[in-house]
């Protein structure tokens, strides 16, 4: 499958806010966004004075949160029909659907840094959900699975000081750390107040429904 393999901090300046694609680097005076907050390219101090077109609000609001989960047009689109055909509001069901994607919910357990590393370590395989390896980023968690970090990895420098780190970003409270024991465990299907990010799924809706 086709994926970004550009600079990242190049997307958090085009979307206009931190998407935290590069994991600690994000939270430091090196990050891209804090030092050159406009768009990319040669004219992209001009752009800040461009007033978007109403087509072009709900295209960008859509294009962050694609970036944000690190998902293909393709994927983002399938996403989106799903949640539709759900009971419930398109948009928080969007939403959800991303959130219990298997490398997004390693990344929120803090075993990785970011989304991007956590895709790539549930692609090789570090972890296992009810005892069963599961090699699929895309996978959907359900409420009461447990998520673990296989035993041979458990002593890799990188976990350990993802681990660390996670106390700064906290553990959404439909999930359950485990830290001493590598694992985490579904507690519930995330709801709209779980996630923080300023995100308006309407747009989303609009741009998709248009």
């Amino acid at each position: 499958m086709a994926r970004y393999t550009g600079p990242r901090c190049r997307l958090c300046r085009r979307e206009g806010m931190k998407l935290f694609l590069k994991g600690e680097r994000c939270y430091t005076d090196k990050c891209a966004f804090e030092r050159r907050s406009y768009p990319p390219g040669q004219h992209g101090q001009a752009q800040l004075r461009v007033k978007l077109s109403d087509y072009g609000i709900r295209l960008r609001e859509k294009q962050k949160v694609k970036r944000m989960y690190g998902v293909s047009e393709k994927q983002f689109r399938r996403y989106f029909e799903k949640a539709t055909r759900m009971k419930g509001q398109a948009g928080h069901n969007l939403l959800q659907l991303l959130e219990r994607r298997l490398d997004n919910v390693v990344y929120r357990l803090g075993f990785a840094a970011s989304r991007a590393q956590a895709r790539q370590m549930v692609a090789h395989g570090w972890f296992k959900v009810d005892g069963r390896t599961v090699d699929i980023p895309s996978y959907l968690v359900d409420p009461g699975e447990v998520i673990e970090l296989k035993e041979k990895y458990r002593n890799n420098p990188q976990i350990q000081e993802n681990l660390e780190a996670v106390v700064r970003r906290g553990v959404p409270q439909w999930l359950e750390l485990d830290a001493e024991n590598f694992r985490g465990v579904v507690k519930a299907l995330p709801t709209r107040e779980d996630i923080t990010m300023p995100i308006q799924e309407s747009l989303i809706v609009e741009f998709y429904s248009r």
